[in-house]
C-alpha cells in the first residue's frame, strides 16, 4: 500500500513538473528571440520564437514577436498568419490586440491589398481609437484607394473615348492618316564596320587581279601581234 502511495506522489509531482520545465523553456526561447530581435538578427530570432512555439504554440508573446520576425523579413503572408493565431489567443490585451490589427493592415498594404488593409487598421482604432499612427495609415490606405479609383475612371473614359473615334475613322476611309515612323537606324557596331571594310577591301583586290589579268592578256596579244608583223615584215 505504502509502495502505491509513493508512486501516485511521484506520478504527480511529475506532472506537475513537467509543464513547469516546458513553460521555464519557453520563457528562455523568447528571451533568446528577443535578444536576437533587438540585434536586428532577425532569422535567428524567428527559430527561438519557433522552438517556443514547438513546445507551447498557445504562447501569445512567441506568436506575436514571431509575426514580427516575418515581417521584418518580408514575408507577409506568414507574418499575417502569425497575428491572426496570436488574436485567437490573446483575450485579455486590448493595445497588444489593437497593435496586431495594426501589423495585419501594415503587411496587407505591403501586398497592395488596399480593402483588406483599410479594414485592419478600422479593427484596430476599433480597440484603440486613440492610436494616431494607426489613423495615419487608414487616411493614406483611404487615400491610395480614392486614387486607384479615379484613375480606373479616367481610363475607362479614355477607352470609351477611343471605341468612339474608332466608328468615325471607319466612315470616313478619305480622312488622312499619321504617316508611319520609320524605325531609326542601327548603329552599326565596331565588329560589322571591320567586316564590312575587310569585304570590300577583298572585293577590291578581286577587281585588280581581274583587271591586271585582262592587261596582260592585252599586252600578250599586242606582242603576239608585233611579232607577227615583224615576221611578216
Amino acid at each position: 500500500m505504502r509502495n502505491v502511495m509513493r508512486y501516485i506522489i511521484f506520478a504527480l509531482m511529475v506532472a506537475l513538473t513537467l509543464p513547469l520545465q516546458a513553460q521555464k523553456g519557453v520563457r528562455e526561447n523568447v528571451r533568446k528571440g528577443n535578444k536576437a530581435y533587438r540585434q536586428q538578427k532577425f532569422s535567428e530570432a524567428f527559430t527561438f520564437y519557433s522552438d517556443a512555439l514547438g513546445e507551447n504554440p498557445s504562447s501569445p508573446e512567441a506568436n506575436y514577436n514571431a509575426g514580427n520576425t516575418l515581417y521584418r523579413q518580408k514575408e507577409w503572408d506568414k507574418s499575417a498568419e502569425s497575428y491572426q493565431q496570436y488574436l485567437s489567443i490573446e483575450k485579455e490585451n486590448p493595445k497588444r490586440i489593437s497593435a496586431a490589427w495594426h501589423n495585419i493592415g501594415n503587411a496587407l498594404l505591403q501586398k497592395k491589398e488596399l480593402e483588406k488593409s483599410m479594414e485592419a487598421y478600422k479593427m484596430a482604432l476599433r480597440i484603440n481609437p486613440e492610436d494616431d499612427e494607426t489613423r495615419y495609415n487608414l487616411a493614406v490606405v483611404q487615400k491610395m484607394i480614392q486614387d486607384q479609383e479615379q484613375e480606373q475612371e479616367e481610363q475607362q473614359q479614355q477607352q470609351q473615348q477611343e471605341e468612339q473615334q474608332q466608328p468615325d475613322q471607319q466612315n470616313n476611309p478619305d480622312q488622312p492618316k499619321k504617316p508611319e515612323e520609320s524605325p531609326e537606324p542601327e548603329q552599326m557596331s565596331r565588329d560589322n564596320a571591320r567586316q564590312l571594310l575587310q569585304a570590300i577591301e577583298q572585293d577590291e583586290r578581286e577587281t585588280q587581279e581581274k583587271v591586271n589579268k585582262i592587261k596582260a592578256e592585252e599586252r600578250k596579244n599586242k606582242a603576239d601581234e608585233n611579232r607577227r608583223r615583224n615576221r611578216d615584215w
